[in-house]
C-alpha cells in the first residue's frame, strides 16, 4: 500500500517547493510517485515545468502529477447522482439541475480532495502519493473528516431511522450512499445495517490516517519566529486530527540548538535554497520518510493503567479543554476538537483525573 505524505506550514514557507523535492526524491528511489496539487493557479505548474490537468500525466521516470479540480469533480459526481435518481423516480427532480451550475460550498474542496486521494490510494498504481494541499487547518480538518463523520453517524442514526423523511427518500439515498462511500448496501430495512457498514468504512479510514506507515505529515518552517510558531501550532493540531508528524523541514535556514529545542523530539532537516532549475541539492537534503513511524504517536491508550495519553505539542494546559458526555471523551485544543472512543475495558468509566505534563494530556479513568 502507498504512503501518503503531506506538508504543513505557514504560507510562503516553501511548502510546494519542498513537496516537489520530496516527490522527486521518492521517484529517484524507484518508487512510483503521484504528486497531487490543489492549486488551480499556474504557480505549481511552473515549478513542475508542465501545466497541471485533472488527469495524471508523467513528467519523468516514476513520477506523475495531477490537479484536483473541485469544479470538475463536482460535475462528475452530480451526474452520477442524477443517474441514480432517474432509476428510482418516474419524474426525476434533479434532471434540470446541471453540475456546471453548482457552486463550491465551504468544505467541499476538502471532501473532494479526500475522495480523490482515496481513489488514487486504492488504484494500486503508486507507492508514494505526495499531497500538496493548503498545508493549514483545512488540510488537518480533511485528515480528521473520517473521525468527525463517524461521530455524526453514531449520534444521529437512531434519529434518522425513526423519521418519516428517511422512509420517503431511502430508495434513492441507499444506492447513492453506497456509490459515494464505496460500500455495499445490504438491502435490509432501516439505516442501522448500512450505517454500521459506513462506520466500519470510516473506522478503517481513521486507522489509515493514524498509521504513519500509510500517512505522515511534515512541518515546513523557516528561521522566522512566526513560521516556527505556526509550525508548532499545526503540529499540535495535527495530533488532534490523528495525523502523525514525522519531522521538520527547515527551508532556507540553518538548524540551531534553539530551533531544535522548539521541535524536540522531532528530527529536523535543513533544506537549501533552490537555484534556478537545479533540484538535486533539495532532493539530497530530504529525510528518510519511512522513519515517520519513530515520531511520537498522537494517542496511546494504556488499559492496565486505565490511562489515555494524548500528545499535544505547541499547546499549554490553558489551551486544552476536556469534557465527557456519555461514553466518549472530547478534547479541545486550539481550534481542533477530537472525540475519543474508549475501548470496551474503559467504556462507561468516568474521568477521575487529568494532567498536562511535558506536552502530554494524561487522562485517568
Amino acid at each position: 500500500m502507498p504512503q501518503i505524505l503531506t506538508f504543513l506550514g505557514k504560507g510562503g514557507s516553501g511548502r510546494t517547493t519542498v513537496a516537489i523535492a520530496a516527490a522527486k526524491q521518492q521517484a529517484n528511489l524507484g518508487r512510483r510517485v503521484l504528486f497531487v496539487s490543489q492549486d488551480p493557479t499556474p504557480a505549481t505548474g511552473i515549478l513542475l515545468g508542465v501545466p497541471l490537468t485533472d488527469k495524471p500525466q508523467s513528467i519523468g521516470a516514476n513520477l506523475e502529477v495531477v490537479l484536483i479540480s473541485a469544479t470538475v469533480a463536482i460535475e462528475r459526481g452530480w451526474e452520477e447522482v442524477k443517474q441514480i435518481e432517474a432509476r428510482y423516480l418516474r419524474s426525476p427532480l434533479l434532471r434540470n439541475v446541471y453540475g456546471q451550475e453548482l457552486a463550491i460550498l465551504p468544505g467541499m474542496d476538502s471532501a473532494i480532495a479526500l475522495n480523490a486521494l482515496r481513489q488514487y490510494d486504492a488504484s494500486g498504481k503508486y507507492d508514494t502519493i505526495v499531497y500538496d494541499g493548503t498545508g493549514d487547518l483545512t488540510t488537518l480538518r480533511m485528515a480528521g473528516m473520517a473521525d468527525s463523520l463517524s461521530w455524526y453517524l453514531r449520534r444521529f442514526v437512531a434519529v434518522v431511522e425513526e423519521s418519516d423523511l428517511w422512509r420517503t427518500v431511502a430508495p434513492i439515498m441507499q444506492p447513492a450512499i453506497a456509490a459515494i462511500a464505496a460500500i455495499a448496501w445490504t438491502g435490509e430495512s432501516g439505516v442501522s445495517a448500512p450505517m454500521q457498514e459506513a462506520n466500519s468504512f470510516l473506522a478503517k479510514s481513521q486507522a489509515v490516517i493514524g498509521n504513519p506507515q500509510r500517512v505522515a505529515g511534515y512541518l515546513i518552517a523557516t528561521e522566522e519566529p512566526v513560521a516556527i510558531a505556526t509550525a508548532k501550532y499545526l503540529w499540535g493540531s495535527a495530533q488532534q486530527s490523528g495525523l502523525t508528524i514525522g519531522g521538520v523541514l527547515l527551508n532556507r535556514g540553518t538548524v540551531t540548538e534553539a530551533i531544535s529545542s522548539e521541535f524536540d523530539p522531532l528530527g529536523i532537516s535543513a533544506i537549501p535554497t533552490r537555484v534556478g532549475t537545479d533540484w538535486q541539492p533539495l532532493i539530497d537534503a530530504m529525510p528518510d520518510f519511512s522513519q515517520a513511524v519513530m515520531a511520537p504517536k498522537p494517542i496511546a491508550i494504556d488499559i492496565p493503567k486505565r490511562e489515555v495519553r494524548l500528545y499535544l505539542p505547541g499547546f499549554d494546559k490553558t489551551q486544552v479543554k476536556l469534557t465527557q458526555s456519555g461514553p466518549e471523551v472530547t478534547i479541545e485544543a486550539g481550534d481542533q476538537r477530537r472525540n475519543i472512543v474508549l475501548p470496551p475495558q474503559l467504556k462507561g468509566s468516568s474521568v477521575t483525573g487529568a494532567k498536562f505534563q511535558n506536552g502530554y494530556l494524561i487522562v485517568s479513568f
